[in-house]
């Protein structure tokens, strides 16, 4: 219990930290406000979770998961990781980061058309 209340804590604190942020990010205010209303409503807290710990940790990523983000689309997706790819604590392996926020996209998009066939 313990550890699904510090996830959700975590979420929050991303969450929160993404929508202060993310017009320093470069991105417009109007659009970081876009980004947030559109991006944000699609995915599930505990997905949002498994996300972040299948790009920034060792998390594996459930197939429905894979489907939320799909429809979360991937400008959402980009933006978000690499905003927290971007910090301080983590700008050092950002590469990686990235390279696995990209090969979870594609690993997700192949489980979503398999999904639909």
């Amino acid at each position: 219990m313990s550890k699904f209340n510090t996830q959700i804590t975590t979420l929050f604190i991303v969450l929160a930290l993404v929508c202060a942020f993310v017009p320093a990010f470069s991105v417009e205010e109007a659009e970081a406000t876009l980004l947030w209303n559109t991006c944000f409503v699609k995915i599930t807290p505990k997905c949002a979770l498994d996300i972040i710990a299948a790009v920034f940790e060792n998390g594996t990523m459930p197939d429905p998961c894979c489907k939320d983000l799909v429809k979360e689309g991937k400008m959402c997706h980009d933006t978000l990781i690499k905003y927290i790819a971007d910090k301080p604590m983590l700008i050092a392996h950002e590469r990686e980061y990235l390279k696995k926020s990209d090969d979870l996209w594609k690993h997700c998009v192949s489980i979503s058309k398999i999904s639909y066939e």
